[in-house]
C-alpha cells in the first residue's frame, strides 16, 4: 500500500504517490486561474479549486489503483487563505488571498489601538494585512451579510477534508497562519476573538500534524479514485511540510524553498517572539514536528522574477527550447556560464526582487522593484546572473538578521523548481557562505504531507524515523571562499537599494 502527499497551493495542486521508501510512484499536477475583480483584490475560486484537487488525486490514485493502492493520504496547503461555508455546507464568499491589499487600511487602525508585540506573544505572527484575521474583519466591516451568514471558516486543509466528507479539522500550523491561534496552548485564542470580533467557534478543532481524521467512504472514495477506507491525516501548512520532506526536523537546519515565492524556513527547538523578530516581521509557529517550532522569511518575488525574465526578454529562447525539448530555464541559465566565476559577485549589477511586494524584513504591498547598474555593456549572462542574485541577496540578507533574533541556520537543504539548478545552487552556497544541500526528492511539501500520512497511519513510528528512512540528499554544493567574502561586502550595497527605491516611490527622504 502506498501514501499520498496532496499539496494544495496558491496557483496549483499536485498530487504524489509515494511507496514506502519514499519512491514516487504516479503524480498529476493541476493549475488553477487568481482572478483579481478590483486592481489590489486577489482571490480564488474554492469550487473551481475543488474541482482540481478532485481531478489530480484520482490520476495519481488511479496510476496506482492495480498495482500499490493508496492507503493514506495528508494535505499541505497555503496558508492565510481560508473558505467561508453556512449552514448548509454552501460557499458563500470567493477565498481572499493572503497578498490581497483590501484589509490594509483596516489593519492600520486596528494597530494604532493593539500592541503588535502583545499580539505576537500570543500567535507568533507579526500583525500584518497578509493574516486571516484581518481579512475575515474586513468582511465583517465591509460585507455583513456574507459574515453573519458564515457558520464554519476552513483553512484549505480542513476545506479538502470537509469536501472528502469528514468533520473538517486543522493542524496547529496551518491554524496558526490565521493569526487567530494561541502557538504556545496550542488552541484557537479567545482573547484575539474578543480583540477581533471572530468567534472562535467558527474555525475547525486545531490538532496535531499526523493525527488520523477519518476513512474515505464510499461516495468520496468513487469522486476521488481512492479505495473505500483510506485513511485520511492531517497534514500541515506547505512550508514545514516541505521542510520535514527535505529532512529539517532539528535546530539549525533550514530549508531554502524556491518556486513561485522564495522562502527560508528553520527548525526551533521553543517558540521565539522577541522585538527583533517582531522588527523583522518574522513569524513563530509550531512545526509539522511534535514539540518543534518553525520561522519563515520570504520573497513573494522568487522563481517568478526568472519566469517574468523568460516571458518578457526570451522569446528566442522559447522557441529553441520548444524545438530542441529542453527546459528554457536551462538555456538560459547557461547564458551564465558567459559571465567570469568572480563577476557576478563584483557588485556592478544589482536587482532588487521586488516586482510583486515585498516580504521579509519589510513586508511592504507597495514595494517596487528595480535593476540597477545597468550599462552598454551589460549583457545578457549578467542580467541573468544579476535576477538570480537579486533573489538569493533578499534571502541573506534574512540569514543576517535571523542571527540577529537568535536563530541560527547551518546547513541549507534546497527544494522546488529552483533546486533543480545546479548552477543556482552553487551561487546560494556562495551568497550565502553555508552548504546547500539538493535533496533527492525536490517535490518536498507533497514528500513531507505524505510522511505525515504514514506517522498517523502507523507506517512509521516518528517523523524523525521517517526522514531518515525517506530523505535523501543528492549532492551538497560548497561554498567559494573568495566568491563568498565579495557577496558578503556587497550585502551593504544591496541593504541600501530598498529605502532608495522606496523614497524614490513616496516623494520622500527615506
Amino acid at each position: 500500500m502506498s501514501l499520498m502527499g496532496l499539496d494544495i497551493g496558491t496557483t496549483g495542486t499536485k498530487a504524489v504517490v509515494f511507496e514506502h521508501e519514499g519512491r514516487i510512484l504516479a503524480s498529476a499536477y493541476r493549475e488553477y486561474p487568481i482572478h483579481s475583480p478590483r486592481p489590489g483584490w486577489l482571490e480564488l475560486d474554492p469550487e473551481e479549486v475543488w474541482q482540481l484537487v478532485a481531478q489530480a488525486v484520482a490520476e495519481a490514485a488511479h496510476a496506482v489503483q492495480a498495482s500499490d493502492p493508496v492507503s493514506a493520504l495528508a494535505i499541505s496547503c497555503l496558508g492565510e487563505a481560508v473558505v467561508l461555508v453556512d449552514d448548509q455546507g454552501s460557499i458563500i464568499a470567493p477565498t481572499i488571498l493572503g497578498f490581497d491589499n483590501r484589509a490594509e487600511a483596516l489593519t492600520k487602525r486596528w494597530l494604532q489601538d493593539h500592541d503588535p508585540f502583545a499580539t505576537m506573544q500570543i500567535t507568533g505572527m507579526p500583525p500584518s494585512q497578509v493574516f486571516t484575521i484581518f481579512k475575515l474583519m474586513w468582511l465583517k466591516e465591509n460585507q455583513p451579510d456574507v459574515f453573519r451568514r458564515a457558520r464554519r471558516v476552513l483553512c484549505y486543509q480542513d476545506y479538502a477534508i470537509f469536501r472528502m466528507g469528514m468533520e473538517p479539522q486543522a493542524d496547529y500550523s496551518i491554524a496558526a497562519r490565521t493569526m487567530a491561534f494561541d502557538i504556545r496552548a496550542k488552541s484557537w485564542s479567545e482573547r484575539i476573538a474578543a480583540m477581533t470580533g471572530v468567534d472562535v467557534n467558527l474555525w475547525s478543532k486545531a490538532v496535531p500534524a499526523g493525527t488520523v481524521v477519518g476513512e474515505i467512504g464510499g461516495k468520496a472514495a468513487r469522486a476521488l479514485g481512492l479505495p473505500r477506507g483510506c485513511g485520511i491525516v492531517a497534514g500541515a501548512h506547505d512550508q514545514p511540510a516541505g521542510a520535514v520532506g527535505c529532512g529539517v526536523i532539528r535546530e539549525g537546519l533550514t530549508m531554502d524553498a524556491t518556486g513561485t515565492v522564495e522562502c527560508l524556513g528553520v527548525a526551533l527547538r521553543k517558540p521565539l517572539t522577541n522585538r527583533a523578530m517582531l522588527a523583522s516581521h518574522f513569524c513563530c509557529y509550531p512545526h509539522m514536528v511534535p514539540d518543534l517550532y518553525f520561522s519563515i522569511a520570504f520573497n513573494p518575488t522568487g522563481g517568478s522574477l526568472l519566469r517574468w525574465f523568460r516571458d518578457t526578454l526570451a522569446g528566442e529562447e522559447r522557441q529553441r527550447a520548444t524545438a530542441e525539448g529542453r527546459d528554457v530555464y536551462e538555456i538560459l541559465m547557461e547564458e551564465m556560464d558567459e559571465v567570469p566565476a568572480s563577476g557576478g559577485a563584483q557588485g556592478d549589477l544589482f536587482v532588487l526582487p521586488h516586482f510583486t511586494m515585498a516580504g521579509n524584513p519589510y513586508m511592504d504591498p507597495l514595494a517596487q522593484g528595480a535593476i540597477v547598474g545597468l550599462s552598454l555593456t551589460t549583457t545578457r549572462g549578467q542580467l541573468i546572473r544579476a535576477l538570480l542574485e537579486g533573489i538569493t541577496y533578499e534571502m541573506k540578507l534574512n540569514l543576517h538578521l535571523w542571527q540577529e533574533a537568535g536563530i541560527q541556520a547551518t546547513e541549507i537543504r534546497a527544494i522546488g523548481g529552483g533546486a533543480r539548478s545546479l548552477r543556482w545552487l552553487q551561487l546560494k552556497a556562495d551568497m550565502f557562505n553555508r552548504p546547500v544541500a539538493q535533496p533527492a526528492v525536490t517535490e518536498a511539501a507533497c514528500l513531507g504531507a505524505a510522511i505525515a500520512a504514514g506517522v498517523g497511519t502507523g507506517v512509521y513510528s516518528s517523523f524523525a524515523e521517517a526522514v531518515e528512512r525517506l530523505v535523501r540528499i543528492n549532492q551538497t554544493f560548497v561554498p567559494d571562499r573568495e566568491r563568498a567574502q565579495l557577496y558578503e561586502q556587497n550585502l551593504e550595497k544591496y541593504r541600501r537599494l530598498y529605502p532608495l527605491v522606496r523614497a524614490f516611490r513616496t516623494g520622500s527622504d527615506g
